[in-house]
């Protein structure tokens, strides 16, 4: 059994300048400091390779971190809330909702409603959890410039929620390339910690790698990149326990002779990433239909949802 420790700066070979340091940085205990990697511990408190292998072994030997049975894995699942989507049919889909602990990708073309969700997610985190919220605010990455706090007014109007307390509770910023969209990442977890934050939402996630990384001969450097600003995006879901929502982007893809020819961008890295995946297309009359992709442990399926003024609703039987 490794030595607790109760403050990162106790650690060994950190102090209280390292420990500043990491902290101003957003690691700030010791579960932030165990998921983190010795080249990230380097390059924010220059420290040698070996030294952030040793301050990151004492975090986890304080932790206990190993492995563990399964029952008690499931004991700690109990620790996982879902933030209602407004609908009964898209809640079901998913399981309950949007997860805490997790990410979220929903992926279509333009018009299938994702930024809808994400507004309508970013009023519903803040409602008491008998409500289906988690009484919690929104940080809230805007990469296309689509976030609109009028819609964000139709929708806490439409609960019969102060619109101003609920704006007052979203947290945005405009992301103007990847750099500074994985910058927004990396400085999240203060404001997650002072403002209550439980969830996150990127819209979208691929924009501003697409518009980055131009040619085949980016695409390496472009993946991997992203691959580091995902698993930021899952530890501080995993650190915090929030929910992470992100939208994506798709492309046409002409060798599909047969059925819907779109596939979202973003290769493998973003494929075998997100926890749940669903694809979401317009339908008549102001519906969508959301299908589930991919889940670790719900079925494939579909469901119907509209879309007015009040923002996500069931479609009437």
């Amino acid at each position: 059994m490794g030595k607790k420790y109760k403050d990162i700066s106790e650690l060994p070979g950190v102090g209280e300048k390292t420990g500043q340091k990491l902290k101003d940085a957003g690691y700030v205990d010791m579960m932030s400091i165990a998921a983190a990697s010795p080249m990230e511990l380097t390059e924010i408190a220059n420290l040698g390779e070996g030294t952030g292998t040793k301050i990151i072994n004492a975090a986890r030997e304080s932790l206990e971190i190993g492995y563990e049975t399964a029952t008690e894995v499931l004991a700690k699942r109990d620790k996982v809330m879902k933030i209602s989507t407004n609908s009964n049919a898209l809640n079901e889909l998913l399981g309950g909702g949007i997860e805490t602990g997790s990410t979220t990708e929903f992926h279509g073309g333009f018009g299938s409603s994702k930024t809808q969700v994400a507004h309508q997610l970013a009023v519903n985190v803040q409602l008491p959890k008998d409500k289906g919220g988690l009484g919690g605010g929104c940080l809230y990455i805007d990469t296309e410039g689509t976030f609109r706090p009028e819609r964000i007014k139709q929708m806490a109007e439409a609960r019969e929620l102060d619109p101003k307390k609920i704006l007052s509770n979203i947290y945005v910023a405009r992301a103007y390339n990847s750099d500074h969209q994985m910058i927004l990442a990396d400085n999240a977890a203060e404001i997650i910690r002072e403002k209550n934050v439980k969830l996150i939402v990127v819209d979208s996630v691929m924009a501003l790698f697409r518009s980055d990384f131009i040619g085949r001969g980016t695409l390496s450097n472009r993946q991997q990149k992203l691959n580091r600003h995902l698993h930021k995006l899952q530890r501080l879901a995993d650190v915090y326990n929030i929910a992470v929502y992100m939208t994506n982007q798709v492309m046409s893809r002409p060798d599909i002779l047969f059925g819907d020819p779109t596939a979202p961008v973003g290769g493998h890295v973003m494929g075998h990433f997100s926890t749940f995946r669903i694809y979401v297309r317009r339908s008549k009359g102001g519906t969508r239909i959301a299908r589930m992709i991919d889940s670790p442990n719900l079925p494939e399926g579909e469901c119907v949802f509209k879309i007015d003024g009040g923002g996500i609703e069931d479609v009437e039987k």
